[in-house]
């Protein structure tokens, strides 16, 4: 008993530090597919953040209670832990079910759909393409087409002149730069496909994995809770 009561505290003083964890986790996920709506247009891919950040908010009450239970046990405090630890199951495993699943699935996507935008997309070496889809993605990454700048010599040649790229795959130190392919050490060397992979993998992956620890932790939260009401009967049921 004396041992699930010093493991209930410690457990609650982590849950407070896993609830900042958690909602970044959460965040991570809903401001990259904010950020890259042109490439992940389906609203509900973000689900797995906003369950994130819902389990975070869960985490500090079921913290409190946690040290609360470990100092004075009371059976009211100890009905709110256990049902709070099973909302927290419920929310975790459907958190990382759907991330672990999005991953793999907009992973799978994410080539075709970038090769799409590049093969769409309209410029000319005399002027600046703007803000595009494609462009906005160059910038923020610092990247240069799929898989990098000679994608963007297999386009058709009647929008433009095989002799440039645009703008946006320029290197931002380079300030005088317009995407001239006989200065190509001014141009980013990386493509976008790799970057937006690491983004997506850290995103999806972290939310996953963290769930993962957090079930085990709350799964030990439960077992210490119901070792201290096994040892605190419902003296008024007796008469049952």
């Amino acid at each position: 008993r004396s041992s699930a009561r010093s493991l209930l505290k410690f457990l609650g003083f982590i849950f407070w530090g896993t609830a900042a964890a958690q909602a970044f986790g959460g965040v991570l996920v809903i401001l990259m597919l904010k950020n890259y709506r042109h490439l992940f247009q389906e609203s509900y891919l973000s689900l797995p953040g906003w369950l994130a950040l819902a389990t975070a908010l869960i985490l500090l009450p079921t913290g409190v209670l946690a040290v609360s239970i470990s100092v004075k046990c009371s059976r009211n405090q100890q009905g709110t832990l256990m049902f709070l630890l099973l909302l927290l199951l419920c929310l975790e495993m459907s958190s990382a079910a759907l991330a672990r699943s999005y991953y793999v699935r907009t992973a799978s996507q994410l080539e075709s759909v970038m090769g799409y935008l590049v093969h769409q997309h309209k410029w000319t070496c005399s002027q600046d393409s703007g803000n595009s889809a494609v462009d906005v993605i160059q910038r923020k990454l610092q990247c240069c087409g799929v898989h990098n700048y000679t994608d963007w010599l297999k386009t058709s040649s009647s929008w433009h002149d095989l002799a440039c790229v645009p703008e946006s795959c320029c290197k931002e130190k380079h300030s005088h730069c317009r995407g001239d392919l006989s200065h190509v050490e001014q141009l980013s060397e990386e493509g976008c496909l790799k970057k937006l992979e690491g983004q997506l993998c850290f995103a999806m992956l972290y939310v996953f994995w963290f769930c993962t620890v957090l079930i085990i932790l709350e799964l030990l939260a439960g077992v210490s809770n119901g070792i201290l009401m096994r040892h605190q009967p419902f003296h008024e049921l007796h008469i049952l």
